[in-house]
């Protein structure tokens, strides 16, 4: 089996795993970082979503080798100091019911809001889609995306 480098939450990481892995599970079964769920296994749900190098990617059909030198953050890894500015805002909004999705749905409002500090409904929809939430959280989320954008921080 190949042996990969990987650089994950700023840490460095060898790894040796076949190269069709998907890198969901590299990051769960490997890595002990669990905070990326599985949904879908075919990258529609977004429940998987991590970074690559700052861009939102669905990491349950991305093989391990496709990620190369690409930076991988998770969950874990979107604030050195505690919460970051998103978590606040979905913990005031009380966005989770089952809270399965919302790791994923964290992950696609960071970027978003990093590309946009200041998106409007149209943005926050088009950034967000493709993040499925069974329980219908979708008008929390957008208000904790607002209300996130309004917090200093990251």
């Amino acid at each position: 089996m190949p042996e990969f480098q990987l650089s994950v939450n700023g840490a460095r990481f060898s790894v040796t795993a076949e190269a069709d892995t998907p890198l969901l599970w590299v990051l769960r079964d490997y890595l002990g970082l669990t905070g990326t769920r599985f949904g879908c296994g075919q990258g529609l749900c977004g429940a998987c979503t991590v970074h690559l190098d700052g861009m939102p990617m669905r990491s349950c059909s991305l093989p391990l080798s496709a990620v190369g030198t690409q930076k991988i953050t998770t969950i874990e890894g979107i604030s050195a100091a505690g919460l970051h500015r998103v978590q606040e805002a979905w913990i005031a909004e009380q966005v989770p019911q089952c809270g399965y999705c919302q790791s994923g749905q964290i992950m696609s409002a960071v970027a978003l809001l990093r590309d946009s500090p200041n998106p409007s409904d149209e943005e926050i929809d088009a950034a967000m889609q493709g993040n499925i939430c069974r329980c219908g959280t979708y008008q929390r989320i957008r208000k904790a995306i607002k209300r996130a954008a309004e917090m200093p921080g990251d």
